[in-house]
């Protein structure tokens, strides 16, 4: 009897996409994440269930002109940092000439600055009783502003110079380093077939550096989207002052969420459309072909004209922000010893030193809990917290001090009622509000930190310490934190940096007569007293330039 036939084969089970462990690394990886993503959550929610529904008359009234004057500075942000950053990017690059090297890394410097410290800087020279308008009647005899024509400082154009001088470092930096990937074979077959410099650079170098451009001007406009101290000098009239005005002027919350929605729609346009730029756009080199760009060498003239090219951007955004605060600061010493300086100071480190730490230990345990998982996870979980660097600080304050006010005084009347002492506000009466919402803002800058740091370690050492039995917590200290030092040191400076910097979410989220250095600089310089304002000013550009120079001297060749 013949045997019975093989079994017909069992039809299996669809497997999921990916398959979460149940282990506390990849728990608190999603803990994480949902932390990240709650705000933006919460303020679609507020915006969606408001107390009192001023949607329409916002459409009918102040809304549009929001939205055009918004749109309007972002469009000049984007062709100016575009056209100063990849300029002045391909100059340094396929060019040298004396003082090449020193200028290249200065180029970088004015991302140490805020813009709206720029801002104080332009309108005290350039306004009618500043130096150079001061000078012109002297010279000229001009008795009034009526005897002459002078460009209103205080306006759109002057708001985008602002904007345009503190943000081209996000471009400059991302352009240099893709036209220094590019091969110089590659530009000398366009010389072969006579393209002259300009050709070569329209021809060439511009389109394989499209992408890195994108992504630079992208994060320009996220930067000016969320802009507020500028615009606010200005009296430009944006999407986040609107933000201001109508929740601490009207006293609306749902109105400021609705507005916060609209910048939300806003920045997922710019990062759909600078996704879009990329797709396509994707050049490679092969190994052998590709050999270093040759500079050219420049005298004479030429030479002096590249050097004024790549000086001009530095002195506007570098150079006379830190000039004008510098003479401020000299005009009155005794202000470096005033109580409400050192009192900023010390807040500025608690908070912001506090906040760096613990975003960038999260990211460090997100990143490896996602790794541990798998690449479903990874797949979903890393882009979605980097929502949260895409986020405005004051898209982010709505988010967060409404749940958290809620939170704070449940917890308070808890505590009242289990001991009849009253503890106060806990979260939003202290740093913590603030703290978090630093956490939430920058945590994508430390997570992209860490997760390149993580991708340079070779997976065999790891596998060789879990085969010896390390535990993953062992592998990470063992294997990975040692030689992810730097990586993790630069991710922290950076973060810091930023937190110091941050003044939306500062404004809204501090508690009552708490100030740090950003807000000190904001609420002086706002009151005409930029003698008292310099010092905080100073201070923070010098935390920034020092993160500045960490990093371009990394990059720099």
């Amino acid at each position: 009897m013949p045997s019975d036939p093989s079994p017909l084969p069992q039809p299996v089970a669809a497997r999921p996409l990916w398959r979460l462990p149940l282990d506390g690394w990849s728990l608190g990886a999603l803990l994480i994440a949902a932390l990240v993503l709650a705000p933006v959550i919460s303020v679609l929610w507020i915006a969606l269930h408001p107390t009192e529904n001023i949607w329409p008359h916002l459409m009918q009234t102040v809304l549009p002109r929001y939205l055009r004057t918004t749109v309007l500075l972002m469009l000049g942000v984007a062709v100016l940092t575009a056209s100063i950053g990849a300029g002045a990017a391909w100059i340094v690059s396929v060019y040298e000439f004396p003082g090449r090297r020193a200028v290249s890394m200065a180029l970088a410097f004015p991302l140490a600055i805020p813009a709206y410290v720029g801002a104080y800087a332009l309108v005290d020279v350039l306004d009618y009783a500043g130096p150079l308008q001061s000078s012109l009647r002297s010279w000229f005899g001009w008795a009034s502003a009526r005897d002459y024509w002078f460009p209103q400082t205080r306006s759109l154009w002057g708001a985008t110079l602002v904007l345009s001088a503190a943000l081209y470092p996000y471009v400059y930096i991302l352009a240099r380093a893709a036209f220094a990937e590019q091969s110089g074979a590659t530009y000398e077959v366009a010389r072969a077939l006579g393209q002259g410099p300009w050709g070569v650079f329209r021809r060439v170098g511009l389109p394989l550096a499209r992408p890195a451009i994108a992504a630079g001007v992208a994060l320009a406009l996220m930067e000016t989207v969320a802009d507020y101290g500028t615009v606010h000098h200005f009296g430009v009239q944006t999407l986040t002052t609107g933000i201001f005005t109508t929740w601490l002027d009207g006293g609306n919350a749902g109105g400021a969420a609705q507005l916060s929605g609209v910048v939300l729609a806003l920045i997922l346009v710019l990062v759909a459309l600078e996704r879009v730029s990329r797709r396509g756009a994707r050049f490679h080199a092969g190994a052998r072909a590709h050999r270093p760009v040759e500079r050219h060498a420049l005298r004479g003239g030429r030479a002096a004209l590249a050097l004024a090219a790549c000086l001009a951007p530095v002195m506007a955004g570098f150079v006379l922000p830190v000039a004008v605060m510098l003479w401020h600061a000299a005009a009155a010493p005794a202000q470096w010893l005033a109580p409400g300086l050192l009192k900023a100071l010390g807040n500025t480190l608690a908070v912001a030193g506090g906040a760096a730490f613990a975003t960038v230990a999260a990211a460090i345990f997100l990143v490896y809990g996602v790794r541990l998982a798998g690449r479903g996870l990874a797949k979903w979980v890393l882009p979605v917290t980097m929502l949260g660097y895409a986020t405005p600080g004051a898209v982010l304050a709505v988010g967060l001090l409404f749940p958290l006010a809620a939170l704070d005084h449940r917890l308070a009347d808890a505590v009242l009622a289990l001991t009849g002492f009253d503890p106060g506000l806990m979260i939003t009466g202290t740093g913590f509000a603030l703290g978090l919402a630093y956490m939430v803002r920058f945590f994508g800058i430390a997570q992209g930190a860490v997760d390149g740091a993580f991708g340079r370690v070779s997976p065999s050492l790891p596998l060789a310490a879990r085969t010896l039995g390390r535990s993953a917590g062992g592998a990470l200290r063992a294997v990975y934190m040692p030689l992810m030092r730097r990586s993790v040191l630069v991710a922290l400076l950076v973060v810091f940096v930023d937190c110091v910097k941050e003044l939306p979410a500062t404004l809204l989220l501090r508690p009552f007569n708490y100030n740090t250095l950003a807000t000190r600089v904001f609420e002086l310089a706002s009151l005409e007293r930029l003698s008292e304002a310099a010092p905080a000013a100073l201070l923070v550009m010098a935390v920034g330039l020092v993160a500045v120079a960490v990093v371009a001297k990394g990059e720099g060749r």
